[in-house]
């Protein structure tokens, strides 16, 4: 390459536009369904209703902020049980490995919040402006008032869902109804509008402007799924060992003089099509192909790509070109499937006829390894829902100083004892000191006058999901103190005798 050459090429591709024909198939359908779930999903959530008693909120799924909770249907996490979060979060990014080694793309495809509001998008554009065709034509023409009643119009309904999807969001922070009505009379926080601006931006910008320039270019996930998927991981797959070489129907297919062989050209395993595929087996060449040259299968692509060039970093395996090919081969009478999901090796096996065709591609070692972890991970967050206690306990001890010596020569320690309430109801607990002298006297700072021995229990109320923080102060005659740090326990428990923890504390003497 000469160094003008090098200096004229552009070091960013500017967008092609993509006006995406509409499909019909089965998996046009089953991209509609799940549109329709997922949208319903994260539109509805927000306002289904979860009785937690008279003292939570009945939010079903809410992230309470404010005091700092997480709700979810019947699950309650703490600040302090974030791992549970985390261990949800490796749930997901492993389950998403295991999809996508099995079923290649099918999370870019079918279930990613940026495809399902591309359809939507699109499904308002085709609405407004028509399909593929008269796209282009309005594209094309001046600006007139057909075209600016009918751009006016599509900008309008994306703001609208830009809008509904930022509204949504923040109804997940608060409870549904009474936000709604907050928002509409200007009485909610101010922090709730700019996070439904900055949504309502970001949704008609990715969802209307940007669309595949997201996949291809935003989301590092394409680059990652290259080390997930192999030659056994289902992927969109044109047979170009039969659709090659193309031809019009009813158009005689005229093979050059000087090339009446030609290689069969199989799929490379590394990605793409071309010499490093090539079997070098020599077929007929005035053989007319399967592939009518039709270009729908790139017409209907919503990443604007033909998937007849190869595997390819912008393909999502959405599927939408095998529903137009098969429609195709049946109007012209040819067997479906000409685009297919199908594994590279089972492609190339399918193409020279040696080898076998695995019926199960999925069933493989790193598929067992990717469920085998999700469903640990899975089993250990229920397993510490189930038996997790509802009460927590910590206790500070006074560090200046450690211990004070009172005029009768007797020793005192200062402590801070946090019990944290977490059931949605009221309860009492005990709280008594085990381990020291039986003359020893403990005061809680709580209860000014009253006095306990080790063993005798003071009793506390604590409101539902709260924190009760309390200062216990414990004075010991130093003969009775054989160590430095003497240790003994500081034992909480509910009077109804469902719950109680201990804390291994230590009394220090202030010797060394």
């Amino acid at each position: 390459m000469s160094d003008s050459t090098a200096e004229s090429q552009p070091l960013y591709e500017a967008r092609k536009k993509t006006f995406p024909k509409r499909a019909h198939g089965r998996f046009r359908t089953l991209k509609w369904w799940i549109m329709g779930v997922t949208l319903a999903i994260y539109y509805v959530t927000p306002f289904l209703r979860w009785d937690r008693g008279p003292f939570a909120p009945d939010q079903a799924v809410l992230i309470d902020l404010a005091n700092r909770r997480f709700y979810f249907f019947f699950v309650e996490i703490w600040p302090q049980e974030l791992f549970v979060i985390a261990g949800l979060l490796i749930m997901a990014g492993v389950g998403l490995f295991l999809i996508t080694s099995v079923l290649g793309r099918a999370w870019c495809g079918y279930t990613c919040p940026q495809t399902v509001w591309v359809d939507l998008f699109l499904m308002v554009e085709r609405w407004v402006e028509g399909d593929r065709n008269a796209r282009i034509r309005l594209d094309r023409a001046p600006l007139g008032f057909d075209k600016l009643w009918r751009r006016t119009t599509k900008h309008g309904i994306w703001l609208l869902i830009g809008l509904a999807t930022g509204g949504a969001w923040v109804l997940y922070f608060a409870d549904a109804p009474s936000l709604i009505d907050d928002l509409v009379h200007f009485d909610a926080a101010y922090q709730a509008y700019v996070a439904i601006g900055v949504l309502t931006f970001t949704t008609y910008t990715f969802g209307g402007h940007m669309r595949e320039q997201v996949c291809i270019y935003m989301c590092p996930w394409p680059r990652i799924q290259s080390a997930m998927t192999d030659e056994n991981s289902l992927t969109v797959t044109y047979r170009d060992w039969r659709g090659e070489p193309r031809g019009k129907k009813g158009k005689p297919f005229e093979a050059p003089p000087d090339d009446a062989m030609r290689p069969r050209v199989l799929p490379d395993l590394a990605g793409g099509f071309g010499p490093a595929a090539q079997t070098g087996e020599a077929v007929d060449t005035s053989r007319r192909g399967d592939c009518v040259d039709c270009g729908l299968c790139a017409a209907v692509c919503p990443m604007g790509i033909d998937i007849r060039d190869g595997q390819q970093l912008a393909c999502i395996s959405c599927a939408l070109c095998i529903d137009a090919c098969d429609g195709v081969m049946a109007k012209v009478g040819r067997p479906q499937g000409l685009i297919a999901y199908d594994t590279l090796n089972n492609d190339k096996a399918r193409a020279t006829g040696e080898g076998r065709v695995r019926t199960y591609p999925w069933i493989r070692v790193r598929t067992f390894v990717y469920a085998l972890i999700w469903g640990a991970a899975g089993l250990a967050i229920l397993a510490y829902l189930g038996l997790r206690d509802r009460l927590d306990v910590n206790v500070i001890h006074d560090r200046n100083p450690v211990a004070v010596t009172l005029s009768d020569g007797r020793i005192r320690n200062g402590f801070t004892v946090k019990i944290l309430n977490m059931m949605p109801e009221p309860r009492t607990f005990s709280l008594s000191v085990e381990g020291l002298d039986p003359a020893s006297e403990i005061w809680l700072g709580r209860e000014s006058g009253i006095v306990r021995q080790p063993g005798e229990a003071f009793t506390i109320d604590i409101g539902p999901d709260r924190l009760e923080q309390v200062r216990m102060f414990i004075t010991v005659d130093p003969t009775t103190l054989s160590e430095a740090a003497t240790p003994f326990e500081i034992r909480v428990s509910d009077v109804d005798g469902s719950e109680s923890d201990v804390y291994d504390a230590l009394f220090e003497s202030g010797r060394h």
